[in-house]
């Protein structure tokens, strides 16, 4: 048995930190995994509680030379991921005097026309409490992890800053050379300016979440009109919307009509009509009508709080392919430590000015900080899935990401996700002798029982039902029953050998218009053809579309008769078609399809997808369907729009390369900076520049995410 809980981690600064961190917990007896995210500051730990307790956890992460404050992390946090605010007045002040004392040491260093007598002591005086004032936060950081034996990137701003200041305090002192004072001014001001920088993006990348905490209602309105704190509300109470109001929980529509904004929540433009019976998302906006509704979630079960609660847990993932940048960031530091101290050796055997090679190993230690392959796969999995959340689409992990690249298949259910979901009875034909309005009302008390959408369907045809005994399931057939000492059987038509002439005409009729023939009998033969019908959603044509348009093979695959899917499938272009399959051959077609060589998503809503979502590369839940299904998915569709899918898939991919684009910048710019600064053609100065100019590229490059369009939000404008 284990359990996963996720503590903050304060005091991390680079990837070094935190694979560190996540080294650390991984190697604790009884963890069996440990993530853990820079720039939420927040370790996802995997243990087993029998061997030790989050107390344990907590002082691991001490030992290592970091805080967790918290023991655990709430179910839903107040304070939403992506940073601290933009800037503490802290920070922005010790940046102020570092920069204010920093301009003056660099004037009066490189430009000669406004040196004087004595101006390196003016200098050295102005320098000193920026490296040990403004710096401070570097130095504390860089002795705690020494008293740990460990180093961080905070370690190599310690020593090149110090190693400048020293040199040149020894040089002035001695009047034996140059001074590098505005070399280690400028290094900590730099940095200073790169984390404010980075730290205002950081934030920025946590926009989404925080607009989806901003959605939570404080006050719900009971039906007498008297108001409460939503956290009071329960279950079963009954709350009165009223027009241009925010529906304050999930509930049921018991009394009113109206429309109802979800875009906040779906992504889908267009208000929803709602009337008596109707389920309606807390956090959403009643339009024209005045609504009651019946609480039926309330809490963190509520859908904004599950939203909330999946995208959290997205953004505190890591996707397999930043597991490199990890094992780099662990060994690099030490690496860049030795690297420096062969440049100077190097500079000093071949003959070179000492200070050269002083300058040279600085620029080494500076350059080589591994900020940006920390920064590289979270910031882009926060803001990819923040926006995803804005367009309704929830990604669970980032292995969802990295699945997304392999797809070359999609599976799509029909009932509730090719069409509405919403089962209406179109048509009773009963056989000659029987009365149809008596075969339905038989049909109806059966599947009362039921909570298929098809026996919804038929059951809500009657005002009332017959008790009905000895109730049996046929899964992927029908059901099976008493109804007034009868058995009784209601389900496909293949379930009966033979239909009647008049039940055979009606059952063609009705498949060749794409609806769903249930078969009602008793005493061992059929007696009437129910006709259920499904509207095919409207931009169901353009969803097919758009994954065709993805490179995507298409394959419709349901229960129902061949006939009746071929007509749902020709309706919105789908060419593969794989009809009249029970629940655990859903699963193995899924299963077929993979063992072909084919990498597979499964789109689908109801309990019986839940094998095939499960089974599937990458699983898609619709959010109109049941939680078992979205249980079983790594990514889920908030409403019920199918171009929603598209979009998921579509930012997935636009993620991943944004993940891997960072990565291979960040590379690029450690394995070349490096030998640059070892052979002296890189300036200190410049090279605090370039680094902090690669942590905000990375940030920078991964808040591009923020503009993806999908087809959801490309409806809205138009």
């Amino acid at each position: 048995m284990v359990t996963t809980v996720v503590l903050p981690v304060k005091g991390m600064t680079c990837g070094a930190c935190s694979a560190k961190v996540g080294r650390g917990l991984s190697e604790l007896d009884g963890v069996d995994s440990a993530t853990v995210n820079l720039v939420t500051e927040r370790a996802t730990v995997v243990f087993d509680p029998t061997t030790l307790d989050v107390e344990a956890l907590r002082r691991a992460v001490s030992d290592l030379g970091y805080r967790a404050p918290v023991s655990v992390e709430p179910e839903v946090d107040a304070e939403p991921v992506g940073g601290d605010a933009p800037a503490s007045e802290a920070s922005t002040r010790t940046l102020l005097i570092a920069f204010s004392l920093t301009v003056p040491v660099a004037l009066l260093s490189m430009i000669s026309a406004l040196q004087f007598a004595g101006w390196e002591w003016v200098v050295g005086v102005l320098a000193t409490p920026v490296v040990w004032g403004s710096g401070m936060d570097f130095h504390r950081v860089t002795f705690r992890n020494l008293r740990h034996r460990t180093t961080t990137m905070d370690t190599l701003v310690t020593l090149g800053t110090t190693a400048a200041w020293a040199w040149s305090v020894w040089a002035l002192v001695g009047d034996s050379g140059h001074v590098y004072f505005e070399t280690a001014a400028v290094i900590v001001t730099l940095i200073l300016l790169g984390r404010w920088l980075e730290g205002r993006a950081r934030h920025r990348s946590g926009d989404a979440i925080r607009a989806l905490a901003g959605l939570s209602v404080q006050d719900a309105t009971l039906e007498d009109g008297s108001t409460v704190p939503v956290g009071e509300v329960q279950v079963g109470m009954r709350l009165l919307v009223r027009p241009g109001d925010q529906v304050p929980v999930d509930g049921r529509v018991v009394d009113g009509m109206s429309t109802v904004d979800e875009s906040m929540l779906t992504g889908e433009p267009v208000p929803v009509d709602v009337d008596v019976g109707d389920v309606v998302i807390g956090a959403t906006v009643n339009g024209h009508g005045s609504l009651v509704i019946e609480a039926t979630r309330v809490g963190t079960e509520t859908t904004l709080a599950r939203i909330m609660r999946l995208v959290e847990e997205a953004q505190n993932s890591t996707a397999p392919v930043q597991h490199l940048a990890d094992r780099i960031s662990a060994v690099f530091v030490p690496i860049v430590l030795v690297a420096a101290a062969v440049t100077l050796a190097s500079w000093l055997v071949l003959g070179g000015p000492a200070s050269d090679g002083m300058s040279a190993a600085v620029a080494v230690l500076v350059i080589a900080c591994p900020c940006a392959l920390g920064l590289a796969t979270p910031t882009a999995i926060m803001v990819g899935t923040g926006r995803g959340a804005q367009l309704g689409v929830l990604i669970r992990n980032g292995e969802a990401l990295e699945s997304t690249r392999r797809i070359s298949h999609v599976v799509l259910d029909k009932t509730g996700t090719i069409t509405e979901g919403r089962m209406a009875l179109a048509a009773v034909t009963a056989t000659s002798g029987v009365d149809s309005s008596r075969a339905l009302e038989i049909a109806a008390s059966l599947e009362s029982r039921s909570e298929h959408p098809i026996a919804a369907a038929i059951a809500g045809a009657v005002d009332s039902h017959i008790p009905a005994r000895q109730f049996t399931v046929l899964p992927g057939q029908g059901v099976r029953g008493t109804v007034s000492g009868v058995d009784v059987l209601v389900g496909r038509p293949d379930l009966f050998d033979n239909l009647p002439e008049d039940l055979a005409v009606a059952r063609d009729k009705a498949l060749d218009t794409g609806g769903t023939v249930v078969v009602v009998g008793w005493d061992g033969a059929p007696k009437a053809v129910l006709v259920v019908e499904d509207r095919i959603r409207d931009t169901s044509a353009e969803a097919v579309e758009g994954l065709h348009s993805l490179g995507l093979s298409v394959t419709l695959l349901t229960g129902d008769d061949e006939r009746t899917a071929r007509t749902v499938a020709n309706a919105v272009g789908i060419d593969q078609v794989v009809a009249g399959v029970l629940p655990d051959e859903k699963d193995a077609e899924i299963a077929r399809l993979r063992e072909a060589g084919h990498a597979v998503a499964m789109v689908g809503d109801g309990i019986n997808d839940a094998p095939a979502l499960a089974r599937a590369d990458l699983g898609i839940a619709m959010g109109t369907g049941t939680g078992v299904a979205m249980a079983a998915s790594e990514m889920t569709i908030v409403g019920g729009d199918l171009r929603a899918v598209v979009d998921a898939i579509g930012l997935a991919r636009r993620t991943l390369g944004t993940i891997k684009g960072n990565l291979f910048w960040a590379f690029v710019y450690n394995v070349s900076a490096v030998p640059l600064a070892a052979i002296g053609l890189l300036d200190p100065m410049i090279a605090a520049g370039a680094m902090a100019f690669s942590s905000i590229f990375v940030v920078g490059n991964s808040l591009r995410l923020r503009h993806f369009q999908g087809r959801l939000a490309a409806g809205a404008l138009n």
